[in-house]
């Protein structure tokens, strides 16, 4: 991208909130730029700092580097996937460690999933739990699975399918999501990247499928777990109630001698109307677009934990997930 076109989509940071999101102070980015060539942002008329989407992926991963103790010089030139794969390295223990349980995985891809059930020897500690060729599907049932990881099989990634595809790691209920591609745009890869979607070019072998799984597994919490604090690396929870679940829970008589289901309720009702609202803001409002997507992600995650304490509720009440009464 050369310095005077603009993002295609629209989304653009200044150095400021590229700041914020990556921890990088403005100075230390400026030198990077100028000395290292870390990445190139737009320059507007003004000579005005706007960095893509995907620069800041990139910066993020180059930032996590250098706190491990990489020079920034040997670390500047590598393409996203390199970086990528670098950070990953240097994560992982010295010595490989089989988890307590295997690896729950769920594939979007019948080639893929046939692929891994023949090498099923090469891939100790990997459990399948379900394959799906029909994104409807995937998107419907995957969640009931509770894998630790979605595989998706994409031949070909473009620019305008980057939504689809995040969008789907958050359906899929997974703690991780990998992409495997054969063909793709560089920019696509870069906006998965910024994103925190992992991708790899295909045919990717067995061992390497299996060590990533397994390391995505275990530096994720279980899906039943609740984080403190806003973690921008986490994908964004999936509802565990509709609207209509909502409402109907609203109007169940409780024995609970109390209005905290209820609460409940309308509490998650707001955390999700400005959750899309917040959405929204990120994507048109170019000024504060790194503040509204760390309101996104924080709300996202406030509204998660208020729906466990909400499915605690009906546990307790005996009711069921759509707020009907459940029989003795």
């Amino acid at each position: 991208m050369s310095q005077q076109e603009s993002d295609p989509n629209g989304q653009t940071y200044r150095i400021g909130a590229v700041s914020r999101l990556t921890g990088i102070p403005p100075d230390t980015l400026r030198v990077w730029e100028r000395r290292y060539h870390v990445v190139e942002p737009i320059r507007t008329a003004s000579r005005t700092r706007l960095y893509a989407p995907e620069d800041v992926g990139r910066l993020s991963l180059i930032k996590q580097l250098v706190d491990r103790g990489d020079a920034i010089s040997s670390v500047a030139g590598l393409s996203l996937e390199q970086l990528q794969d670098r950070v990953r390295a240097s994560a992982l223990p010295a010595q490989e460690r089989m988890p307590d349980r295997p690896c729950r995985v769920v594939v979007l891809g019948s080639a893929l999933a046939e692929r891994m059930r023949q090498e099923a020897g090469e891939l100790q500690g990997i459990e399948l739990v379900g394959t799906f060729a029909d994104r409807d599907r995937f998107v419907a049932e995957a969640p009931a699975l509770r894998a630790d990881v979605a595989i998706l099989d994409y031949p070909t990634i473009h620019a305008d399918q980057v939504r689809e595809i995040a969008r789907l790691t958050v359906d899929a209920g997974a703690s991780r999501a990998l992409v495997i591609y054969r063909f793709a745009a560089a920019p696509a890869i870069e906006r998965l990247g910024a994103r925190r979607v992992a991708a790899r070019r295909g045919p990717v072998d067995a061992q390497e499928l299996r060590r990533w799984c397994l390391h995505a597994a275990a530096e994720a919490p279980a899906p039943s777990d609740v984080e403190i604090g806003v973690d921008l690396s986490q994908p964004i929870p999936r509802r565990r109630f509709s609207e209509a679940a909502l409402a109907r829970i609203a109007t169940v008589s409780t024995t609970v001698r109390c209005e905290c289901p209820h609460h409940l309720v309308d509490l998650i009702a707001g955390l999700s109307a400005f959750e899309a609202y917040s959405e929204e803001c990120e994507i048109r409002n170019q000024e504060d677009a790194a503040l509204h997507a760390f309101l996104h992600r924080a709300t996202a995650q406030a509204r998660a934990l208020m729906e466990v304490a909400l499915a605690r509720v009906i546990e307790v009440e005996g009711l069921g997930a759509d707020g009907s009464l459940s029989a003795d």
